[in-house]
């Protein structure tokens, strides 16, 4: 009886291992000492004056972020994420005084795709975190008129516990322009100040395209028109993808055994053009987390297609469920996406993440990362210490020593671990 339980218990580690499935992790492993001073609460002037870490094969050099294209490899492609902030917070006055912000986290009717919610005219409704909501009363209309056009916005409260506003206006204007004359940029609440003027220009990436992020794709922010000639000059390839950042990349971590950690979803949108750069390029870095969770995000939906799974939600376990051994390469995966769009004749696919990478996962794209410094105990260090392992700590360790500024506005680092 004791030699069976010692073999199940030996077939259940072997799986466990081969399905790379840890058992827990523990939030206190992912955490440093971050000093409020080294948190950055407004832009440089220039984008590209910020500093730039270079990690590569485990070891650290010092630069700024315009001389980035001398520690980028030959032959790389560059992902973007071309996603553009928008205007996500808005703030309604009651007839007491009482003062109600909400903010839009993503749409639910008439479409809850990103692009298309941004296009409604008349009413839409939108998942929303609200603030005050105690002081917002059943049937009560919160409304506000539009200085610059007169417009009346109008919101009522659809679901409480689910915190879902529909919205009214009184013109045939498109959602998007409505909230831009509404709305405020969402700063990180980290960065603790009202939004002025330069915010509206800085907290977007000079090549944002596409309205639907509640939050920028910070390790953009520092690529400027100069920078981007220099990567043309020395022959290295960029492309973009979109991913609208949620809320949720705020969000911190309150478990203790991260696992157990709610992600929310992201909606993304690759195109076939994309597939066929990443199939032809072997070297491939990510500019931000955010375009890293997309490529990965792309591969797994890959793998569903060849199970004969035709959905792209790719759900935050997904990718350790499964065998390591059985698992196609990255060529594999992104052909049987391609034969996808070829076969239903569509040049776009519009998916939804909400893939969660943490110590132990395998990447099957990305090669190198391009990232802002993040929070501590949050899900984009546990990415980070994914993607080069215990050397995070050497690294942000060596951003503080030599007095790198942190988080959004902050400086950049560009990873690239020893493949």
């Amino acid at each position: 009886m004791k030699v069976l339980f010692n073999l199940i218990n030996i077939r259940k580690l072997y799986l466990h291992k081969m399905k790379q499935m840890p058992v827990s992790i523990s939030l206190n492993d992912y955490k440093y000492d971050l000093p409020e001073d080294k948190i950055a609460k407004v832009p440089l002037k220039n984008r590209s004056d910020s500093k730039l870490l270079a990690y590569k094969n485990g070891t650290i050099a010092h630069t700024q972020f315009h001389q980035i294209d001398k520690y980028i490899p030959d032959d790389s492609l560059l992902v973007f994420n071309n996603t553009r902030v928008i205007p996500a917070r808005l703030h309604f006055v009651k007839d007491t005084g009482a003062l109600i912000e909400i903010f839009l986290l993503e749409p639910m009717a008439p479409t809850t795709e990103v692009a298309s919610a941004m296009l409604v005219k008349n009413q839409c409704s939108w998942k929303c975190m609200v603030g005050n909501l105690k002081r917002w009363k059943e049937g009560y209309t919160l409304k506000m008129v539009l200085e610059s056009s007169g417009i009346e916005l109008q919101a009522e409260l659809a679901d409480r516990e689910e915190q879902i506003v529909t919205f009214n206006w009184s013109t045939e204007e498109e959602f998007v322009h409505v909230i831009e004359a509404a709305g405020k940029i969402p700063l990180p609440p980290y960065i603790n100040r009202e939004v002025t003027y330069e915010d509206q220009e800085r907290y977007q990436t000079v090549y944002s395209q596409f309205d639907g992020a509640v939050a920028a794709p910070t390790a953009g922010l520092h690529f400027d028109q100069g920078v981007f000639a220099n990567l043309k000059q020395k022959g290295i390839q960029v492309d973009y993808l979109t991913l609208h950042v949620s809320a949720g990349t705020f969000q911190p971590i309150k478990e203790d055994n991260v696992l157990n950690h709610k992600m929310h979803g992201e909606q993304v949108i690759v195109t076939l053009e994309n597939i066929d750069n990443l199939m032809a390029k072997d070297f491939i870095i990510a500019v931000g987390t955010t375009s890293m969770r997309t490529m990965e995000s792309l591969y797994w939906y890959g793998v569903k297609l060849l199970q004969g799974k035709r959905d792209f939600v790719i759900e935050k376990l997904q990718p350790y469920e499964l065998d390591k051994a059985s698992l196609p390469s990255k060529q594999e995966s992104l052909q049987a996406v391609k034969d996808y769009m070829l076969e239903t004749q569509v040049n776009q696919l519009t998916g939804h993440t909400e893939i969660f990478i943490f110590p132990g996962y395998e990447f099957k794209i990305c090669k190198g990362l391009i990232s802002n410094f993040h929070l501590p105990g949050s899900t984009l260090i546990l990415l980070v210490a994914a993607f080069i392992g215990e050397d995070w700590r050497q690294v942000y360790q060596a951003a503080l020593a030599n007095d790198y500024r942190f988080l959004s506005y902050g400086d950049s680092s560009l990873l690239i671990p020893v493949h």
